[in-house]
């Protein structure tokens, strides 16, 4: 999973973190659109990963701070870029491995972070911040060059050296910094795996939820994406039973990191929000249809994404987003973090969604709304607490 590279010419411009006032609006002349929050749960500052591939990381380590403010702990600032740096090591031994036939890039996918924390541990922001060569910001682009070239060589080199490995690491050394054995934070001293288990966060509380009718449901599959180079496991529901998860869970208090596509032209940054508008008179209702049948096609689409106002959204089933999987129009390209609920001044449902694109360009302070369409259609895989789960469907995909 990676940040949407059309968007990557924004992030030069994008400011630092801050908090979104969680009952703010957008001044009226930038948006059309009307939105009251219904349930905002607390979240941390947000951040921006600017010019890297890792919103997988910023993502679920959002929510997981999230969750550590839900049961009751200190507001923590969890380090990304220990998670990236751990992860790169391990995709790197099985891309020789595999000689080249699996991705390598700065993307990765969700289970990625429970499995580094499991394994290492975790640190503070404060401890690792991957920010060593000069950068304010994340600017990825030259090491990610850098680390392919290095393990495209050492494949072609069809043979591997005692130290290929350790040259891997000195690489990774220079761009994002040793990693730390031992750090004092907060008047304690910790190792990382120890901070970890300070923070008292069960990875095996976590599970993957997606939903597409080439597996079977209520069992799990390899979710076929290319950040997916782990090959992890999700679980596969039907397209309502992740809706429900959906709702059940920012209505209980739980957070959740959503993966999703986001080169819809109804999903829109400087506007703050996403949609799935329906351009096809025929799909609309009889009133909205009367409301557009004098338009040509052409006029009928520059209104629906003017983003001036709602417009008629697609009807969005199980059949309609598989479609768009099997023809990659959905696509693995960003992760977000689910914080709240809305509705806009027609009563249509949206999620209030945390970014990690800074703060600037949406004017929502670094958060979009999108609607219950676009999730529906565009949903990649979530993340969620088992506790989150509606005990209906707990039934189904683990029955007694």
């Amino acid at each position: 999973m990676k940040r949407y590279l059309l968007h990557g010419i924004l992030f030069l411009i994008l400011a630092g973190p801050v908090s979104l006032p969680f009952n703010a609006q957008a001044p009226e002349e930038l948006s059309g659109y009307q939105f009251k929050i219904l349930t905002s749960l607390p979240a941390t500052d947000v951040k921006n990963q600017y010019l890297s591939s890792t919103c997988w990381s910023f993502s679920i380590l959002s929510m997981l701070e999230s969750e550590l403010i839900r049961l009751g702990k200190y507001e923590y600032d969890l380090s990304e870029m220990f998670i990236v740096r751990h992860v790169y090591e391990e995709k790197a031994e099985k891309y020789v491995r595999m000689h080249g036939m699996i991705n390598f890039s700065g993307g990765g996918f969700f289970h990625d972070v429970f499995h580094i924390i499991s394994k290492y541990g975790i640190v503070p922001d404060e401890v690792y911040s991957g920010l060593i060569i000069g950068e304010e910001n994340h600017v990825h682009t030259e090491m990610d060059k850098v680390l392919k070239s290095y393990v495209t060589d050492i494949i072609q080199n069809q043979k591997l050296t005692p130290v290929w490995y350790d040259g891997f690491v000195k690489l990774l050394d220079s761009y994002l910094g040793g990693l730390p054995e031992h750090f004092d934070y907060d008047g304690q001293s910790y190792t990382p795996l120890s901070f970890a288990r300070m923070l008292d966060l069960n990875p095996d509380d976590y599970i993957q939820i997606s939903s597409f009718t080439h597996h079977p449901f209520y069992e799990q599959f390899i979710l076929e994406v290319p950040d997916n180079w782990a090959w992890g496991l999700v679980y596969n529901l039907p397209l309502d039973d992740m809706m429900a998860i959906l709702y059940h869970a920012v209505e209980n208090g739980y957070t959740i990191s959503w993966s999703a596509d986001i080169s819809e032209k109804g999903f829109s940054w400087q506007d703050g929000v996403a949609v799935v508008p329906e351009t096809d008179l025929e799909n609309l209702t009889s009133t909205d249809r009367e409301e557009w049948k004098n338009l040509t096609k052409n006029e009928m689409e520059k209104i629906m994404y003017s983003f001036k106002g709602p417009v008629p959204e697609k009807i969005i089933t199980q059949e309609i987003r598989q479609v768009a999987f099997d023809n990659y129009t959905t696509t693995d390209d960003h992760g977000m973090h689910i914080t709240g609920l809305a509705h806009d001044q027609l009563g249509n449902k949206y999620f209030l969604v945390k970014n990690s694109w800074g703060t600037t360009i949406s004017p929502y302070w670094g958060y979009l709304y999108v609607s219950d369409p676009y999730v529906r259609y565009k949903t990649i895989a979530i993340t969620v607490n088992k506790n989150a789960i509606p005990v209906e469907i707990k039934k189904k995909i683990w029955p007694e």
